[in-house]
């Protein structure tokens, strides 16, 4: 297709000229698109010249198209219907929908969150695929180039403008341990902590994130100038480590109310009291806002995340 020929055409004619063709009268077609009569005489003088034909003639009953008008007016109602749906946005259905998408999900979240959504996603979306990671570097700027068009992350302090982002929540870390490990049950100081090597979970981009760019905390301060034993992003490894080790390992206290992962493992509270909140945030880029079909899954993912929520809090207003 050479678009340089394209160039030259004014879509506003395409639609007045559909307006004589169904009118035949210059008065009346002007009215209906709300012309002066002048302008729509303007407009039908640029279209013979773009044609290169008078496309109408006068006669007694009205104006006549010519053949070359003929053959123009059978494509242009299905041109202009296309350029309309290309224009506005189309009925989105989920359970006819056909499409994939990219999502960084951290696996200490999407083992709660993965099964809960897909088993939704299986009733209401059959035919929406996701693709789901639960590590990569740089997020941000894989959300903009459209690799990725979701990333569930630890909230950074920066975030660039054409980013935005849906609140999910927050978590205050403990200290993850084997059971039987020689600091459960004590009240814990950061010196003893210190005694005991110590693993991590991978988290992406961790020294931008907003709880450590506060660097208002003592456990910030303790895991910055102590070095881990063990990192890994994978949850299951990690929680295995920690069963053979006197190992311990910050995290959100999830891990400990899934009885599939809590056997053998125990939470303990942060030394001296210390009470931190980790927030967490969906983040998608600004291309995909006007998408049904990213929306659709984006209030997906939140629904999820409030079922858990409402779960948790009435698990635990439920007696022992």
């Amino acid at each position: 297709m050479d678009i340089r020929q394209l160039d030259r055409i004014d879509l506003n004619l395409l639609v007045t000229f559909q307006a004589l063709l169904e009118e035949r009268n210059v008065s009346r077609a002007a009215e209906r698109l709300f012309l002066t009569q002048s302008a729509m005489s303007k407009s039908l003088g640029r279209l013979r010249e773009l044609f290169d034909d008078r496309l109408f003639t006068r006669s007694a009953a009205g104006m006549v198209p010519t053949p070359r008008a003929l053959d123009v007016a059978a494509h242009l109602p299905n041109l202009l219907g296309e350029l309309q749906q290309l224009i506005q946005p189309s009925d989105f259905d989920p359970l006819s929908y056909e499409g994939e998408f990219a999502l960084i999900v951290p696996e200490f979240i999407g083992f709660w969150l993965l099964p809960e959504l897909m088993a939704r996603l299986a009733k209401t979306a059959p035919g929406m695929r996701l693709k789901s990671v639960s590590r990569a570097e740089h997020q941000l700027e894989l959300l903009a180039s459209g690799e990725l068009d979701f990333a569930i992350q630890v909230e950074q302090h920066i975030y660039p403008p054409e980013v935005e982002l849906t609140s999910l929540g927050h978590a205050s870390p403990v200290l993850f341990a084997r059971q039987g490990h020689p600091l459960e049950g004590k009240e814990l100081t950061w010196d003893m902590v210190s005694d005991y090597p110590h693993m991590q979970l991978f988290i992406p981009d961790l020294k931008e994130a907003l709880f450590v760019a506060r660097g208002d905390s003592a456990f910030i301060r303790h895991e910055a100038v102590v070095p881990p034993h063990f990192e890994t992003g994978h949850l299951f490894t990690a929680l295995q480590v920690l069963k053979r080790t006197d190992y311990l390992m910050p995290g959100p206290p999830v891990f400990v109310e899934d009885s599939t992962l809590s056997s053998g493992i125990v939470s303990l509270p942060l030394p001296d009291g210390e009470k931190l909140k980790v927030q967490y945030v969906l983040a998608q880029h600004v291309r995909v806002k006007n998408s049904a079909a990213h929306q659709f899954l984006r209030q997906t993912l939140v629904e999820v995340v409030d079922y858990f929520v409402a779960q948790r809090l009435q698990s635990k207003a439920q007696p022992a």
